[in-house]
């Protein structure tokens, strides 16, 4: 039996009635965090040349819409551009193991394929749990990322599988889809390193296209290349990740969505525990003049927000919430990090250059066993009157360690709404995803009215 086999046998097993309550909770807390993080990112232009791309096409119901619209287009072009708003603010909910992942990226994948084929919010609720089991189970497994490849090659076999469970099909189909979804969509970590571009708020929503129309091509009955993992030129040879094969799937009510993190701040997640740290150090120093900040930190933060020199001077938004040092500084600063804290005339403040100027950050041995566990940072101020503070903060808030409540999800919810859309709209859409298990159709939470931009 193939690995892709065994992926495509849970698949087909698993039931809706299998899924703990505490489990569909958080499915709903994570569809209303993906849809605060889609209202932030709405006026982007990632998001704006996303929806224009789906929207240039039509496909009459049954299909999937564009969310914050009527406009019914085919579901790998709707994921597409749902998954671009979801993911533009880096804000949505992450999983830290071997590989990094947003599984987030996952929903608007299920919710384009469970519209087009006429399913319910509990059938979209289990094909999110599953997608999720998928991407983070691999994170375990193995890390993409030690050889350059990016965390979205494991988002394509999760959105097919998930597209796959919602169209019904046969184990055989599953198998082939997941052949179809693995060969052709390696994808390079060239996308997060330097000077980012708008293609990160992209990458997984293209990956989630991807499975999608792998499905599709499985269901209307194309086969895929065998053995997609272990084969000669299987993912796990090609990619240098044997241990893949290791995959075990949820069971007995352990299933990975219950792991994940919700964001507190809009930065990177490695960053979330050092702007913690400084957030709480903060009253200690208020009004002295800092002569150093220096933060000891793990491999997987240093090499991916806080080595690259294109960090210390971030040129767009993207690249500065991938920066350490500069949620660092305007954490420091202002007292919080928000959407606002990236604006482009922030970027050379010569308040935040100056701090990311004393700031240095080091690897360390004694952190690096604490990751990906805990999120450690363990950072030191030094003033110039000699005052010295330190803080080191392993969970930050909304880690499945220290998780955000109900009301601070409604709350992050709401914030990113004002302004967006109107405030009944945006009461209905919350009060709709909190019943998702009891609609027949779940469109209604994705349709929106926005407030159009003068």
């Amino acid at each position: 039996m193939t690995i892709a086999r065994k992926m495509a046998q849970w698949v087909n097993e698993l039931k809706y009635e299998d899924l703990p309550e505490k489990t569909i909770h958080e499915v709903k807390r994570r569809v209303i965090d993906s849809l605060a993080t889609t209202f932030g990112a709405y006026w982007s232009r990632p998001a704006r040349v996303a929806r224009a791309k789906a929207m240039a096409v039509n496909d009459p119901p049954p299909s999937a819409t564009v969310w914050g619209t009527n406009h019914h287009t085919p579901p790998d072009l709707a994921s597409f551009a749902n998954g671009t708003m979801v993911r533009y603010l880096d804000y949505n909910d992450t999983y830290l193991s071997l590989e990094p992942a947003h599984p987030s990226d996952n929903i608007p994948a299920a919710v384009a394929t469970g519209q087009t084929a006429g399913k319910n919010g509990k059938d979209i609720i289990l094909a999110i749990v599953i997608a999720y089991e998928i991407q983070c189970r691999l994170c375990d497994a193995a890390s993409l990322r030690a050889g350059g490849w990016d965390h979205v090659t494991y988002g394509a076999l999760s959105t097919a599988l998930a597209a796959g469970k919602l169209w019904g099909l046969t184990e055989d189909q599953l198998e082939h889809a997941l052949g179809l979804a693995g060969v052709c969509n390696i994808t390079t970590r060239q996308t997060r390193t330097g000077q980012i571009s708008d293609w990160k708020a992209c990458a997984f929503a293209n990956a989630g296209r991807n499975g999608i129309f792998a499905a599709d091509l499985a269901r209307r009955g194309m086969t895929g290349p065998n053995e997609i993992f272990e084969g000669p030129k299987g993912l796990m040879h090609q990619l240098d990740i044997p241990t893949a094969k290791d995959v075990v799937l949820g069971e007995a009510g352990d299933f990975m969505i219950d792991k994940t993190y919700i964001k507190f701040w809009p930065a990177e997640y490695h960053s979330q525990s050092a702007i913690d740290a400084c957030l709480q150090m903060r009253p200690r120093i208020e009004g002295k003049d800092i002569s150093k900040i220096h933060i000891k930190s793990f491999e997987a933060a240093v090499s991916i927000i806080g080595s690259e020199p294109e960090k210390l001077r971030p040129t767009s938004r993207e690249t500065a919430d991938h920066s350490m040092f500069y949620c660092c500084a305007a954490a420091l600063l202002d007292g919080d990090v928000t959407l606002a804290t990236f604006d482009k005339d922030r970027l050379t403040d010569p308040k935040i250059l100056d701090l990311i100027d004393k700031t240095t950050i080091v690897e360390d041995v004694e952190l690096n066993k604490a990751y990906p566990k805990g999120i450690p940072n363990d950072i030191t101020i030094t003033c110039s009157d000699g005052t010295q503070v330190n803080k080191r903060v392993d969970f930050p808030r909304g880690h499945a360690e220290n998780p955000m409540t109900d009301d601070e999800i409604v709350t992050k919810f709401n914030r990113m709404a004002d302004g967006v859309v109107t405030p009944e709209s945006a009461q209905g859409v919350l009060d709709k995803a909190w019943a998702m298990d009891a609609m027949d159709d779940v469109t209604p939470i994705f349709t929106f009215d926005v407030i159009e931009r003068k």
